[in-house]
């Protein structure tokens, strides 16, 4: 009994925790000056041949996709989006990610649209020279051999390996992409991406990293002023860094502890869903602005007919009304300028 009644204080002071870890990490992102192409620190040599697209898209499999989808129904329920490792990545999410990654120049990275390319990946892996060859022949070989054996193809999870600087993609969601891409600009500009690697794997540090693609994913979108996909963003991402929270505390039972990870994600649902009406209130007040402003440019625009007509006519008049009768009437200064000289002679 005194055993569950401490469970019990504890996941309630684990909720308190992640509510306001949340909170204080992200609040106000996406305010912060976005800054596109940083410093970056790429491989030497080509990771991209001559012709290869940056972007692969894995062939159509509807029993292999299938399956995925089933094994991704615990991800769509803790995020509560079903385009979560759908395996369905739409043209739209696509091009988003592939202007993020114009935009910042990073033109090294590879990425895989719900495809499986082990072969691929060894070879990024041989070639990546930004990352030291310690790294790559240990971590890095193991990163690779994960993606072997467990293919993404089939048990999703949208990531980015930076020992082969590639991201995987099985979600249909353009904020997740945007994450992911925020780690590849964030590994880019690192000099020592093996030990910053393998560092932000342990628990607790990896919720380093996992907050700077947030954040850079979020302030993308608001400097790109893309505010549906931002309020959307908020409600993924935030459950989301809950979720790796929850793992982080639970480091050896990382799929077993769907319970942790279900009670983390609880208020960081109400935070990010919080923080996409201030979105959504935000640019409701920045059209009613707009529409004010047009409104009060047309009503204080000066009519054409009385710009010049009026004091013309009331000048000419003057002239004419102080000319003694019988006199020639003197022409003005623009009556001579409309040619009328020689009638004024005369």
């Amino acid at each position: 009994m005194f055993s569950l009644q401490k469970n019990c204080a504890q996941k309630t002071i684990w909720l308190v925790f992640v509510v306001c870890l949340t909170g204080s990490t992200m609040s106000g992102c996406a305010t912060t000056p976005y800054v596109y192409q940083p410093a970056l620190i790429q491989s030497p040599e080509p990771l991209l041949a001559e012709g290869e697209p940056q972007i692969a898209r894995g062939k159509r499999r509807p029993v292999i996709d299938g399956i995925g989808w089933v094994i991704g129904i615990p991800g769509k329920v803790l995020l509560w989006d079903r385009r979560i490792d759908n395996h369905n990545v739409s043209p739209e999410t696509e091009e988003v990610i592939a202007a993020y990654l114009e935009k910042n120049g990073l033109e090294q990275v590879k990425v895989r649209v719900n495809e499986y390319d082990p072969v691929g990946e060894w070879k990024r892996l041989r070639k990546n020279k930004a990352v030291g060859w310690g790294w790559r022949y240990t971590a890095g070989t193991l990163t690779a051999l994960s993606y072997t054996l467990l293919p993404g193809r089939i048990i999703g999870g949208d990531n980015y390996n930076p020992f082969t600087n590639t991201i995987s993609l099985y979600s249909d969601h353009p904020a997740v992409a945007l994450h992911e891409g925020g780690h590849a600009k964030d590994f880019g500009t690192r000099k020592y991406k093996g030990t910053y690697a393998v560092a932000g794997a342990l628990p607790v540090v990896s919720l380093w990293p996992e907050a700077i693609a947030t954040n850079d994913a979020l302030g993308y979108l608001r400097a790109e002023e893309d505010f549906e996909t931002e309020e959307e963003a908020y409600q993924v991402l935030y459950p989301a860094y809950a979720t790796y929270i929850a793992g982080a505390a639970t480091p050896f039972l990382p799929y077993a502890d769907l319970a942790v990870k279900a009670g983390a994600v609880i208020p960081a649902h109400v935070v990010g869903r919080w923080k996409a009406r201030e979105v959504k209130q935000e640019q409701l007040a920045r059209h009613a602005r707009s529409e004010l402003q047009q409104v009060s440019a047309t009503q204080t625009e000066p009519i054409p007919d009385q710009l010049g007509e009026q004091p013309q006519q009331v000048e000419q008049a003057y002239f004419e009304q102080a000319v003694p009768a019988g006199e020639p009437k003197v022409q003005t200064d623009s009556f001579l300028k409309r040619g009328n000289f020689n009638q004024a002679g005369e």
